[in-house]
């Protein structure tokens, strides 16, 4: 009589190591229990995540959810076989998110898609996220790995995050915005998680290799200068949400600063930008190399301003040392003026600040 096989062994011989992902969650799940906070129940392997979010001691919630990914960042972050940071950028795009309205970050999920699941690699990708969540003070309380062969190629993988957090009513950003209040930036460090299938395209018509020495920093390859993590912003912010003469936050992410800065503003304003921060190098290099007009580099990249806080006059400095005070650094970088018609953002003397000739036409 023929013993019937193991459908496990079916499915591994069709391209899904069901084994494979139980190793990577046993590997796991202490990285998430390290993220452990007031509400969250630590165990994996549940059908569903819970929170109590009456443990965290709330009195009128509004709870704030974001998603988001890493972008195209992923394919560079392979190709350099630099997986970790890419944990970080997946929780900072979404907290930075969800920070601008006010809110605590509580808990975060992960969706991790692959050809082949390699469990090493992918706990290499999961360490980064459970940094992150620490960084944010938030949980990791559960997510998703998928081993999809024929959707993606064997070494093919892709990240996508989810965060819920919470603010109370009468705390929730943004607040009105006035002509008169002024812009401070918070420095990014890097490009994050944004302008990064441009990038690509830039490496590949103008070089150097991801693995040479970077052009723009010394001691280090391209690679890791380019992709150093996205910074989360949450514990600063968090220090100064309940500050009345805080206006406005906004995460600088895709659409850089022009297109960020006015979702926080109402109509018949503009958000008016002077260059008067330093340009870090990596943004210089990527106009030169690229030959990017100021607009396209202020369009596409957060020119080294990862967060703003729109605050009134009379507040900016108070503000400012508290940011600082929590590890900012922190640039005054224009004010809100009257306009006409829809809400809108310039730049100001760009060219000359940052000593970038107009590319040829």
């Amino acid at each position: 009589m023929t013993q019937a096989s193991d459908p496990r062994d079916a499915y591994a011989r069709a391209g899904v190591d069901i084994a494979a992902g139980q190793r990577l969650v046993e590997r796991i799940a202490e990285l998430a229990r390290s993220t452990a906070r007031p509400g969250a129940r630590p165990e994996l392997g549940g059908f569903g995540a819970i929170f109590d979010l009456a443990a965290c001691g709330y009195r009128d919630p509004l709870l704030v959810a974001a998603t988001d990914g890493v972008g195209t960042k992923i394919i560079l972050a392979l190709e350099a076989d630099r997986l970790e940071g890419l944990g970080i950028d997946l929780v900072a795009m979404c907290v930075n998110d969800i920070v601008v309205q006010g809110a605590a970050p509580l808990f975060f999920l992960d969706y991790y898609a692959t050809g082949r699941l390699r469990p090493e690699r992918a706990a290499r990708v999961v360490a980064g996220i459970a940094e992150g969540c620490r960084r944010a003070g938030c949980a990791l309380i559960g997510g998703e790995t998928a081993e999809m062969p024929g959707l993606y190629a064997e070494e093919e993988c892709d990240l996508a995050g989810f965060a819920v957090g919470a603010v109370e009513r009468d705390r929730l950003l943004p607040r009105p915005v006035e002509a008169g209040d002024l812009i401070l930036g918070l420095a990014s460090s890097g490009p994050h998680a944004n302008g990064f299938t441009l990038i690509r395209r830039i490496l590949a018509e103008r070089g150097p290799a991801t693995g040479d020495p970077s052009p723009f920093a010394a001691g280090v390859s391209l690679a890791e200068s380019l992709l150093a993590p996205t910074r989360i912003y949450v514990p600063a912010c968090l220090a100064i949400a309940a500050h009345p003469g805080l206006r406005a936050l906004a995460h600088i992410t895709g659409g850089g600063l022009l297109e960020n800065l006015p979702r926080v503003l109402p109509p018949d304003h503009l958000a008016r930008i002077e260059a008067a921060w330093p340009l870090p190098p990596v943004f210089g290099w990527l106009a030169r190399a690229g030959r990017l007009s100021v607009r396209d580099l202020a369009r596409t990249f957060n020119c080294g301003i990862g967060m703003c806080a729109i605050v009134a006059p009379a507040a900016a400095e108070e503000i400012a040392a508290a940011l600082r005070a929590r590890g900012e650094t922190v640039h005054r970088i224009g004010r809100i003026v009257a306009g006409t018609g829809p809400a809108r953002a310039e730049l100001i003397g760009a060219e000359k600040a940052w000593n970038l000739a107009a590319p040829p036409s």
